[in-house]
């Protein structure tokens, strides 16, 4: 990594300067009186040997901050870099706690001087380190109640009127694996059904590379099919995609961690998770649950009606067949073991329909006949 010569030269800079107040600092020590900077005596009327250590301290300065330019530099840009990558929520807060652990060092120094001497300085050097890293871990473990604090300040009292609202807000759509994994919410975006931001956490992205890279077949095609389609909607869908990079790092299971997330974002969660939809629910998290949208935009069945079946396998019941529709809704059929590889009449008595889907009963319309 090259040095910018810009960045060079304010160093050397910085190294002269430095160097000309240490060897300023180190004459005046070796002299029975103060420093220069609290000497009666104006500064242009110090003696030679005054001002010859200041000629070789600015030197001596110069040159180390010379020599040390490049690895400097080198590991400023690293900083930089590493604070870059970090999402604008963890800035923000380590910022802030950062500024108050400051703050509070700054009001225990009065306390820390009146011991005087080095024992004083280095007990305010340690206070300012130590409220300043507990302000700032503070502050990154308190993020996420800060930001919902945030948005809720902005929703009282900054908000926009009434007529603009609609367009200055944007609801969070919240994904789980599961919904991904099961790939229609690729189909729902295309549509336009689906309105806001979609939001996909890096735990949940975490938890699709862990199954991706699973020694089990089934397991690493289900991870490999979700990271198809989270690729297809923020490559050829229009809609507005955000990966959360934050994390709940006292929560263990994903399911707790997306409920939290829901809530601080004041989003919805989107699943096809019989038992997240039901924690989602005590929890009072709105939910999306892709199998209630499934159910409601099939072809309504009801009881009374003849359809035609083929019954494929038994039931679980003595007697009974099992037969499924074209978009996969199970019909356990009363008395149609006998019809097992047939085509069929059947009359529906009920239909039962769940978030965890729709069954529906029917009997042979042959035996309503005989009856």
């Amino acid at each position: 990594m090259e040095v910018n010569p810009v960045e060079k030269k304010w160093i050397q800079v910085l190294g002269l300067i430095a160097g000309g107040w240490v060897g300023a600092e180190f004459s005046a020590a070796l002299r029975p009186t103060v420093s220069w900077m609290e000497s009666s005596q104006p500064f242009f009327q110090q003696s030679g040997a005054y001002y010859s250590g200041i000629a070789l301290g600015a030197v001596g300065g110069l040159a180390a901050a010379t020599a040390l330019a490049g690895p400097l530099t080198r590991q400023l840009r690293r900083v930089a870099e590493r604070a870059a990558a970090q999402p604008t929520a963890d800035l923000i807060s380590g910022g802030l706690g950062l500024l108050c652990g400051l703050a509070i060092a700054a009001l225990l120094v009065p306390a820390a001087g009146g011991l005087g001497g080095g024992i004083g300085a280095l007990l305010w050097a340690v206070l300012t380190l130590l409220c300043g890293y507990m302000g700032l871990r503070i502050g990154l473990l308190k993020k996420d109640e800060l930001a919902a604090g945030y948005a809720a300040y902005v929703k009282a009292h900054v908000a926009p009127a009434p007529a603009e609202e609609e367009r200055w807000f944007e609801e969070h759509k919240i994904l789980d694996t599961s919904v991904i994994i099961d790939g229609r919410i690729a189909d729902i975006c295309k549509t336009g059904f689906i309105e806001g931001t979609l939001v996909i956490p890096e735990f949940v992205l975490e938890e699709l590379q862990h199954i991706a890279d699973s020694s089990d077949l089934l397991k690493r095609n289900r991870g490999r099919r979700g990271l198809d389609i989270l690729n297809k909607i923020q490559k050829e869908l229009d809609v507005r995609v955000l990966i959360y990079e934050g994390d709940f790092e006292e929560i263990g299971e994903v399911d707790s961690k997306l409920v939290k997330l829901a809530k601080a974002l004041q989003g919805k969660v989107v699943t096809n998770d019989f038992n997240l939809n039901k924690v989602c629910e005590l929890q009072g998290v709105s939910v999306l649950n892709i199998n209630d949208l499934a159910n409601a935009v099939k072809p309504v069945v009801l009881p009374g009606e003849e359809i035609v079946v083929q019954v494929i396998k038994d039931g679980k019941e003595h007697g009974q067949g099992v037969a499924y529709l074209d978009d996969g809704t199970m019909i356990v059929v009363e008395g149609g073991r006998d019809y097992i590889g047939t085509m069929m009449e059947v009359l529906v008595t009920s239909v039962l329909q769940t978030s965890a889907g729709r069954m529906i009963f029917a009997k042979p319309k042959l035996l309503e006949k005989a009856q």
